[in-house]
């Protein structure tokens, strides 16, 4: 059977009350700590991977991703305010769909978050390595004189041997979470602040500059290509990182106060003020330099995470070329000053994505801590931080070693496996609860539920397969692995497994 084990919603509520995190977040740290943990690698970095994709199409990739995200937030809202504990996706399937599924969208969870942080973790040290590279602190240095020696710029896969930066920021980002949710919170504000102010400075400059020329050809990939990965749909499937965070407002829910309101506005107030600020930056990254994807010599795009691309952007100045893109227009169109401060601002602000991750992955894992399906110790609580602080340190531990070892490649497509099964099952759940319990109070209601759950499902269907084959691929070997511990580990432990009960 594959629905057992359902763990009445009374039963979720009535755990959470045993091991309860304080409640201390209001509507508007929520929105900014949507806000921080949506903008940053996406816009900032994979412009250029997906303007390779799709060309001036990429616009049309934001918005079949925004639209497939918002679906989905609407179906988050009404779930995560009926259910306003710890664990995100997980812990509403438990509820919905039994123990074994619920499972297998944590462990996705885990993927999601995971992969993502050491995602960003790297991207904010590719930005932070180019700026001490070409930086002369005001005429004071040579340009290069601050640079990290190149086996510390980057890991093994990617001509270096670790990378510092990116060990260092998931170490500091640490801290902050085991410090406080309160305290990681009003950081976070500060570097939203940031990152609004500099997409805000590109959008004034590079709107003005856009010429029509450079949108043409607009779809010179085309809407998809067999086994994903190429086109718009595939350009779709990675800018879908571009979002991925606003579900970690829910994750939240246990610590915020009045969650039945405060959710949804968060989810929903989060994601609108990307989606503005997406579609002007990315009309004004292609209309300002163009976009054009190189081709390779058969005739197709080649693909961005491969070999044959990094010899093809040897020397180039194209945009998809590029691993600071916002940046790099910048300076194309006669404002490098600017453009160095648009790389600074990166800098500053991306560390904001990578707490939201990873607060995002500590509080999964210690809901299914809580829940007897990974070992007890994970849910210990800090008895003056009031954190999870043993998953805490130890999701740093791996981001950092992933960070540090592993190149940003393919990461991006892989964490969206992750978040995509998520989003999928949530919009499945929200339907079985209408039916199975249907007087059950729901403080936010899905409008048109029954149209907008299944085509947020059927959009995140179309996306995982446009993904990259090697996305898919790991996301496969991710779920059997995960299957395995839980054969051996959590059907056994379980809470709701006989005798474990209480």
């Amino acid at each position: 059977m594959v629905f057992w084990r359902v763990k009445p919603l009374d039963k979720i509520l009535e755990t959470a009350e045993k091991k309860s995190l304080k409640r201390q977040l209001g509507p508007v740290q929520l929105t900014l700590l949507g806000i921080g943990a949506v903008i940053g690698t996406g816009i900032f970095v994979l412009t250029a991977e997906a303007g390779q994709k799709a060309g001036p199409g990429m616009m049309l990739a934001f918005v079949i991703a925004a639209v497939v995200c918002a679906l989905a937030a609407l179906a988050y809202s009404e779930i995560a305010s009926m259910i306003p504990v710890s664990g995100s996706a997980y812990t509403y399937s438990y509820g919905v769909f039994g123990e074994l599924i619920a499972w297998v969208v944590g462990w996705a969870l885990g993927l999601e978050y995971g992969i993502g942080a050491a995602t960003v973790c790297v991207g904010w040290a590719g930005y932070v390595n180019g700026l001490l590279n070409h930086s002369t602190v005001f005429g004071l240095v040579q340009p290069g004189a601050l640079a990290l020696p190149q086996f510390l710029q980057a890991g093994p896969m990617s001509g270096g041997t670790f990378n510092l930066l990116a060990f260092l920021i998931a170490f500091v980002v640490t801290i902050l979470l085991v410090i406080g949710t309160s305290k990681s919170a009003k950081v976070n504000a500060v570097l939203v602040a940031i990152k609004i102010a500099a997409l805000t400075v590109f959008i004034a400059i590079a709107v003005p500059a856009v010429q029509s020329p450079n949108f043409e050809p607009f779809l010179p990939t085309g809407w998809f290509a067999s086994g994903g990965g190429i086109g718009v749909l595939g350009a779709a499937a990675s800018i879908f990182f571009a979002y991925v965070g606003f579900d970690a407002v829910s994750t939240a829910a246990e610590e915020t106060k009045n969650p039945n309101r405060n959710i949804p506005i968060g989810l929903i107030g989060s994601l609108i003020v990307c989606t503005i600020f997406y579609l002007l930056v990315g009309y004004g990254a292609v209309g300002a330099v163009g976009a054009q994807p190189l081709i390779g010599a058969d005739g197709f795009a080649i693909d961005p995470s491969s070999p044959e691309m990094a010899a093809a952007c040897a020397n180039s100045q194209a945009l998809v070329c590029s691993k600071e893109p916002l940046a790099h227009v910048l300076r194309q169109i006669g404002f490098p000053e600017i453009g160095n401060w648009i790389g600074i601002a990166a800098g500053l602000a991306l560390p904001s994505v990578i707490l939201m991750m990873m607060f995002g992955q500590t509080r999964i894992f210690f809901t299914m801590s809580r829940d007897g399906l990974l070992p007890a110790v994970l849910s210990k609580v800090h008895p003056n931080f009031h954190t999870p602080h043993v998953i805490t340190v130890l999701t740093g531990i791996v981001v950092a070693i992933c960070g540090a070892l592993l190149p940003v490649g393919r990461l991006a497509d892989t964490s969206n496996s992750g978040t995509l099964l998520a989003f999928a099952m949530v919009s499945i759940g929200v339907l079985v609860l209408r039916r199975t319990q249907p007087s059950r109070p729901r403080p936010f209601r899905t409008p048109l539920a029954w149209i907008v759950c299944p085509l947020a499902t059927l959009g995140c269907v179309i996306l995982f397969y446009n993904l990259s084959p090697f996305a898919k691929t790991f996301f496969l070997g991710w779920a059997v692995l995960g299957l395995i511990i839980y054969a051996f580990y959590g059907y056994k432990r379980s809470q709701l497994a006989e005798g474990n009960a209480g």
